[in-house]
């Protein structure tokens, strides 16, 4: 049963979209040839709102506050700077928080590896490095694309920790969830693609992605919500104890240019000859920002229209004879797809 759809939809669209969603779980990102679910690695710590940043310091400057020469980042240091003791200091948290951090940079596309050493990315650079266009994850669009970053997205392009998240937002077509059944799921998964977790791994990794997404008002446990950086977008719900419900809908907080750098970054992967995406492959196809982002129809296509204006031109939206569509006319890199984000 497919949640969320706009009201009035029509008979084709509701048929388009059921059969779509029998065929949505063998594609995409988790399905793809070269991907390696990862189930670990956050030392069951949610991600916290200055992490990224401190990660990002730590690698640009070095843990004893070395700049690295200007050639490139990382370049001249030849130790991993989150192995180091001094690492403890420096980041001003315990040892296993300092593996959560590179985890956690890592699975958000900040810092990728070069060399076996960290560096940042052009992502995590141009928004959490010094004079970035948000490093203390302030504005809305940032805690946007964190999540795009961890639930979104086509092809094999960088290092993915985060199955769980990918799951939970491109695999459950039901509105309402449980536990004990996203846990079912998750180890079926696992097993088809040839791994074998314990149970136990499977629960912590579920309990660290709800942790992320749920407001603290909606829990009495403050200490395991207070930092919760993503708990501000609304987009998971608590039901009771082990029930948990996603929300789709309108997202007022979500800017159309944090959209439209999701939408940029999927086309990319998904279809980068094709000048033309249809509406249904926006809205629902695994991975897409209509789907990750858990917008409804009509959601999707005042966004789709307003991109005509927000590029001036560089995407149209089309909607004649039927078909409905969005017509690029010219490429759109991510760096300003990545300004757009933050132009407001």
């Amino acid at each position: 049963m497919m949640i969320g759809l706009a009201k009035g939809a029509s008979r084709s669209t509701l048929l388009l979209v059921a059969n779509a969603s029998r065929r949505l779980p063998m594609r995409g990102l988790l399905h793809s040839e070269g991907y390696r679910p990862l189930f670990s690695g956050h030392e069951t710590f949610a991600l916290r709102q200055l992490w990224l940043k401190k990660a990002v310091d730590a690698v640009g400057h070095g843990v004893h506050s070395n700049r690295a020469p200007s050639g490139g980042a990382g370049r001249g240091r030849t130790k991993n700077v989150f192995s180091e003791d001094s690492a403890i200091v420096a980041l001003g948290v315990g040892k296993n928080m300092v593996g959560s951090i590179r985890h956690w940079a890592t699975a958000c596309d900040v810092l990728a590896d070069v060399d076996g050493l960290p560096v940042p990315t052009a992502f995590g650079g141009r928004v959490f490095g010094e004079g970035g266009l948000d490093p203390y994850s302030e504005h809305p669009s940032t805690l946007w694309l964190v999540h795009w970053k961890l639930a979104g997205g086509w092809a094999v392009h960088r290092t993915h920790r985060s199955t769980t998240w990918y799951w939970v937002f491109n695999h459950i077509h039901e509105q309402s969830f449980s536990a004990k059944t996203l846990l079912k799921s998750l180890d079926e998964y696992a097993r088809e693609r040839g791994g074998k977790l314990s149970a136990a791994t499977l629960k912590r990794d579920i309990e660290v992605c709800m942790r992320c997404y749920v407001d603290r008002s909606e829990t009495n446990s403050v200490d395991d919500f207070a930092d919760s950086m993503l708990g501000e977008l609304g987009l998971i719900s608590v039901q009771s104890r082990d029930e948990y419900a996603l929300r789709r809908g309108p997202k007022s907080t979500l800017s159309d240019g944090a959209f439209l750098y999701a939408l940029t970054e999927f086309w990319q992967a998904f279809a980068p000859e094709q000048s033309t995406l249809s509406f249904e492959t926006i809205a629902y196809e695994i991975g897409s920002p209509g789907r990750v982002f858990k917008l409804d129809e009509d959601s999707v296509a005042a966004r789709l229209i307003a991109l005509d204006s927000l590029t001036k031109g560089a995407f149209l939206w089309s909607d004649s004879a039927g078909l409905r569509q969005l017509i690029r006319t010219k490429p759109l890199n991510l760096d300003t797809a990545l300004e757009f984000a933050y132009a407001h």
